[in-house]
C-alpha cells in the first residue's frame, strides 16, 4: 500500500481530532449506553465524518465502529475499516487528556494501517504494516525490558499479587495505553476481559510495529473483523517480557474468558 495511503489517512485522522479537540472541555450533551459506557454526541459527529471521509478512500471497505450499529455486510468484505471516534470517552466528557481518535484498515484478518490521533495531548500515532511505526513523525521503538519484576504498568492500581510492578499514568483511552508500549513509556499493559476490535485494533498495529509483541490475555495472536467484533483482551508487552506475563496472567484469564 502506497505510503501516500497512509497520509491521506492521518489526514482524516487529523481533521476528526481537530473537530472533537474544538469541543473538548465545552458544552455538549452526554449520556450513557445501556452497558453504562459514556457517549456523547462528539462520539456520534466524529463518526459521521469519519465514515464520509474513509469510505471515500475505500469504498469496498467494510465497517466497524463503536457508533454504528454493525452491519454483518463487513464479513464478506476484504478490507474493513475499524474505528473508535473517541477512544476514551469518559475522559473527554471529564475534560481530561485521555482521549484519542483510532483507525484502522484490516486485511485477512491483520491490520494494514494504524493511526492514532490525541489533539490533547499534541500526539499523533501511524503505523504501516512492515514499515515501523513514528509518534509525530519521529520513529519510535518500545521498551528492551527483560525482567517483569518493576515493569511499568498504565495503572490506577494493582492487584496485590502484582505488587512488584510499577504504576504509571493511566489514560482511559485503551489505545493510548498500548501506544505507551510503542513508546517505551511502559513496559506492559493486559486487558483481561472481552472487549471490541475498534479499541485496540489500531493500537496494536503501532505498537508491534514499533517491535512490542501484541497478543490477546491468552497469548493468542489476534485477528480482526470477527462475527462479533470482539477479542479477548489484549496483551502488549516488551518482547522479552511477553511469556513470562502470559504465565502470570493464565489462572485469572481462564477464568475470565468464560462468559
Amino acid at each position: 500500500m502506497p505510503e501516500q495511503f497512509l497520509d491521506a489517512v492521518s489526514a482524516v485522522a487529523t481533521e476528526v481530532g481537530a473537530m472533537a479537540h474544538a469541543s473538548w472541555r465545552g458544552v455538549f450533551k452526554h449520556w450513557e449506553k445501556g452497558d453504562t459506557s459514556p457517549v456523547c454526541e462528539i462520539d456520534l459527529a466524529a463518526d459521521a465524518l469519519l465514515r464520509e471521509r474513509l469510505m471515500a478512500l475505500d469504498p469496498d471497505a467494510g465497517w466497524l465502529s463503536e457508533e454504528t450499529a454493525d452491519d454483518a455486510h463487513r464479513l464478506n468484505c476484504a478490507r474493513v475499516w475499524v474505528v473508535d471516534p473517541i477512544d476514551g470517552t469518559r475522559d473527554y466528557v471529564r475534560g481530561r487528556e485521555g482521549w484519542a481518535v483510532s483507525i484502522a484498515l484490516v486485511e485477512g484478518g491483520r491490520p494494514l494501517i494504524g493511526v492514532l490521533d490525541a489533539p490533547a495531548r499534541g500526539e499523533h500515532w501511524r503505523a504501516q504494516a512492515g514499515r515501523g511505526a513514528t509518534l509525530n513523525g519521529v520513529p519510535i521503538r518500545s521498551s528492551e525490558r527483560t525482567e517483569i519484576v518493576g515493569s511499568r504498568v498504565p495503572a490506577d492500581a494493582l492487584p496485590r499479587r502484582d505488587g512488584d510492578l510499577t504504576m504509571v499514568h493511566k489514560p482511559n483511552s485503551i489505545a493510548l495505553r498500548i501506544a505507551m508500549i510503542a513508546n517505551d513509556q511502559a513496559d506492559l499493559l493486559a486487558a483481561i476481559r472481552w472487549g471490541h476490535e475498534w479499541d485496540i485494533a489500531a493500537a496494536a498495529l503501532i505498537a508491534q510495529e514499533a517491535g512490542a509483541t501484541v497478543t490477546d490475555a491468552l497469548g493468542r495472536p489476534l485477528r480482526y473483523n470477527s462475527t462479533k467484533g470482539e477479542a479477548f483482551g489484549v496483551l502488549a508487552t516488551a518482547p522479552a517480557i511477553h511469556a513470562v506475563a502470559v504465565e502470570r496472567l493464565a489462572e485469572r484469564a481462564a477464568k475470565a474468558v468464560v462468559r
